[in-house]
């Protein structure tokens, strides 16, 4: 792709600014303009309470881990547990590698929980102890899938997420940029931060939003899209990482 594929083109990025710096990076790089708007805030768990939860449960033979955040949060506390680590994709993977950790199972393709619960290592599972270290809330089609194969499966949470809480300086100019057609796609990573977007912004800003195109890694963030903004145009991304949602965001922008 053109390193000037993005010429003109304004992408509203919603998570937050810490966590997008790649995917900003690389849109400015393609000639983009880049708008943050975090639609979601992730706050970590005091560490001497999930300590003190996870004392409580059963020692684990699996640990899932579920996102990036739930190895921020969660990695340090259960360092001392011996038991083979998964990821539920490629993200998640390298979040636990960077922090020293070695993962053992997950997916050979994709980047959801369909896709890990296809590894041989989750298919007998009857009577071992997994772990899911998540946020206060998610799918639960992992655990369920896991007890209906025999596994006793237990939560840790180690985080929670809350909508964010825009200042009215960023409402407005949220709204003028959608308004005056500077940005042309918007990108969401999850369900969740889908939810709290919609939550935060005004009806006149979500009703503008329709202009754009929402841009996701997950086909379902884009079902949710089109219940909960309908209307909107909505096109998927192969995979969640950087340069597959860059590249994604050329090829619609260079074809309109």
């Amino acid at each position: 792709m053109s390193d000037a594929g993005l010429a003109g083109c304004g992408v509203l990025i919603t998570r937050p600014e810490h966590q997008s710096q790649e995917l900003a990076a690389g849109v400015k790089a393609a000639g983009g303009d880049v708008f943050h708007f975090p639609a979601i805030d992730i706050i970590g768990r005091d560490m001497n309470d999930i300590r003190q939860e996870l004392a409580t449960l059963a020692e684990p033979d699996i640990i899932v881990f579920v996102s990036r955040n739930a190895v921020t949060h969660g990695l340090a506390a259960v360092k001392d547990c011996h038991a083979r680590i998964a990821a539920v994709g490629p993200a998640t993977r390298h979040a636990i590698e960077s922090a020293g950790g070695t993962v053992d199972i997950f997916p050979e393709h994709g980047f959801d929980s369909e896709h890990l619960l296809e590894h041989a290592a989750l298919q007998d599972v009857e009577g071992r102890n997994v772990m899911i270290v998540r946020g206060q809330s998610g799918r639960e089609l992992l655990a369920e899938t896991l007890r209906e194969r025999g596994a006793n499966v237990d939560y840790l949470c180690v985080y929670e997420r809350t909508p964010y809480q825009p200042t009215p300086d960023e409402l407005e100019n949220l709204e003028s940029a959608l308004g005056e057609g500077r940005i042309r796609f918007v990108t969401v990573m999850s369900v969740e931060t889908l939810e709290c977007l919609v939550q935060i912004m005004p009806s006149q800003a979500l009703s503008l939003l329709r202009r754009s195109t929402l841009v996701a890694p997950g086909t379902r963030v884009l079902q949710t899209a089109s219940e909960l903004i309908p209307g909107i145009a909505t096109a998927l991304a192969p995979g969640p990482q950087a340069p597959t949602m860059i590249n994604t965001l050329i090829r619609l922008w260079q074809t309109g």
